[in-house]
């Protein structure tokens, strides 16, 4: 399949999803919400994958949503950009394979909400977060004032938000935004390691680890615990479950199928 704005590509049981609009840094339009979309559900289907990563062409991962379409924009305009994006990012959010960004350069408004999308990140020394949209006359319409507060606790989230102040990537480590910063040079080969590392291990446990992580999020902890007991026992009826079980008794390596 084409994408206007993004690329896709495989490597080995790894895609790698880099949105590809370097003039304009990598801002958000609705085509490219679209692009968004369409390439998760075509990962989605593709059993091959077992994880992703998400990165930006040239100097930005993105700079945030695109100024030139939204500038105009009436109330009912903005509303369905908003929906446009957030369904696109709520799908990479649901999407079962674990997602890692791999934030190379600015990662602003639009570009912190896709960020924030992602289960994991990894971000470049070069790498820039903020939700600058106050400044500007809006609120985060992507999933900012949501995610941002699950992420990095509510009282930060709001200082960072009412602010529209940008911090740097250790910074955003700091605060508990990114899980590890690295040399431009390396960024890549740490997203890829880490990817290849979780692809390493049972494909349906992976799975099932992330929903009900996310799940337990957006509910009480009892609530949370049955979900968890239940996809506990669920992976008892794989044939992975009784792989790597028997590998790890047998001290032999593991060979799972994702079955």
């Amino acid at each position: 399949m084409e994408f206007k704005n993004l690329t896709f590509e495989k490597d080995g049981k790894i895609a790698i999803v880099t949105i590809n609009r370097p003039k304009a840094l990598n801002a958000l339009n609705t085509e490219t919400f679209v692009d968004i979309s369409a390439v998760v559900d075509e990962i989605a289907k593709d059993s091959e994958i077992l994880a992703v990563i998400v990165t930006g062409a040239g100097r930005a991962f993105v700079a945030g949503a695109d100024i030139t379409q939204m500038k105009d924009m009436n109330t009912e305009g903005g509303r369905e950009f908003g929906m446009t994006g957030n369904e696109a990012f709520r799908k990479l959010e649901n999407l079962e394979k674990p997602v890692i960004a791999a934030v190379n350069g600015f990662a602003l408004g639009g570009g912190c909400e896709l960020s924030l999308a992602c289960d994991i990140r990894i971000a470049s020394t070069k790498a820039k977060f903020g939700q600058p949209e106050a400044g500007l006359g809006i609120t985060p319409g992507c999933g900012g004032t949501q995610r941002l507060a699950r992420t990095i606790g509510p009282g930060m989230a709001k200082e960072l938000i009412y602010t529209a102040k940008i911090i740097d990537a250790n910074e955003a480590y700091r605060v508990g935004l990114v899980n590890k910063v690295v040399e431009p040079e390396n960024l890549m080969k740490e997203a890829k390691d880490l990817a290849n590392t979780i692809a390493a291990n049972a494909p349906i446990a992976v799975k099932m680890c992330k929903a009900a992580i996310n799940k337990g999020i957006q509910c009480d902890i009892d609530t949370g615990l049955s979900y968890e007991t239940a996809v506990f026992g669920l992976c008892f009826a794989t044939e992975d479950q009784k792989e790597g079980m028997t590998a790890f008794v047998e001290k032999r390596d593991k060979c799972f199928k994702n079955r």
